[in-house]
């Protein structure tokens, strides 16, 4: 009987491939026009110090996560345009310039200026709009005071989730997206596959659901659903400027948070109420993930081999 296998392991869906995180390596694997599988290893840079403190932990992870998944789409985009497409008579080109460039990394301000900008449209999009429509509203606009806060926390929170799901669901109607989606649910079986302790192979991963309680979506979920909470703690202030200022401040908190919560969540997946807790979670994933083909499981697995741990003890919590 196979053992299941408790494992911090985790993916990204990239253009037409996979990135896979283990605890010593991360591999992007990238189905090519001509359909070999190529594959990019890399070692972890961050390991253990931080990464072992509660909440502060989940605020490197968080940053990691963002740096990683950026360059694991530019490796997939040597093949592929932004639509999925291939790239005519570029192919011979694009393997001669990464065999030439291979050790050669995005310049740090660029990375640092891309995370700052998806940084900055998410704190847009989920922070600041909510609380300008809250502001309109409720009365007394952002200086609510009294009886009138706990209303503008809760016209807030009801469009700051209104949002969320809205850009799921038009993202989720995206015809490219959706073969990341795909991609993405390849991800999660593959997963699942390996902390059953069954052989990768692409009938054993095709037995498993594409829902998985550590993944992105759920995460992203837990993060709103806590900002929630913290922020209606903290209350609001005269100042609409301050208020935006202590939202933004307290995001390392929330994420810290919200990263614990997931972390429990995956290593206590048999309890009912930790059960309970993932369900919103794995409802959104039937927007985020798509049932994969057997191709497309073939990359997940490439991926995940690739970044298994020599040392079994190596890959834990």
């Amino acid at each position: 009987m196979s053992e299941k296998k408790m494992t911090s392991i985790g993916g990204q869906a990239v253009i037409e491939g996979i990135m896979m995180r283990g605890p010593e390596k991360t591999a992007v694997a990238v189905r090519k026009p001509d359909g070999e599988i190529i594959i990019d290893e890399n070692e972890n840079k961050i390991k253990g110090g931080v990464r072992k403190i509660p909440l502060i932990r989940g605020v490197f992870s968080f940053i990691d996560s963002m740096t990683i998944g950026i360059k694991a789409l530019m490796f997939s985009a040597n093949f592929y345009d932004d639509d999925g497409k291939p790239k005519e008579n570029e192919e011979n080109k694009q393997e001669k310039k990464m065999d030439d460039n291979k050790n050669e990394e995005m310049p740090g301000w660029m990375m640092a200026l891309t995370i700052a900008s998806s940084l900055c449209i998410s704190i847009g999009l989920f922070i600041a709009l909510p609380n300008l429509i809250a502001g309109f509203i409720v009365p007394g606009g952002a200086e609510a005071t009294g009886s009138n806060v706990v209303l503008y926390n809760v016209v807030e929170s009801i469009v700051k989730i209104t949002i969320f799901l809205v850009y799921l669901l038009l993202v989720s109607r995206m015809r490219d997206i959706q073969r990341v989606f795909e991609y993405h649910g390849a991800e999660h079986k593959t997963i699942f596959c390996y902390e059953n302790g069954e052989e990768l192979t692409v009938e054993n991963v095709k037995k498993f659901q594409r829902f998985h309680p550590r993944c992105g979506t759920s995460f992203l979920l837990f993060v709103i659903i806590i900002s929630i909470i913290v922020f209606s703690i903290i209350g609001r202030f005269d100042s609409k400027i301050v208020n935006m200022l202590v939202r933004i401040a307290l995001l390392p908190v929330v994420a810290g948070i919200s990263y614990e919560i997931i972390r429990f969540a995956g290593k206590h997946v048999d309890n009912k109420w930790v059960s309970w807790l993932n369900k919103p979670g794995m409802w959104l994933q039937r927007l985020t993930t798509r049932e994969p083909d057997e191709k497309q499981i073939e990359v997940a697995i490439t991926a995940l081999k690739a970044v298994l741990p020599k040392d079994k003890n190596a890959d834990n919590w």
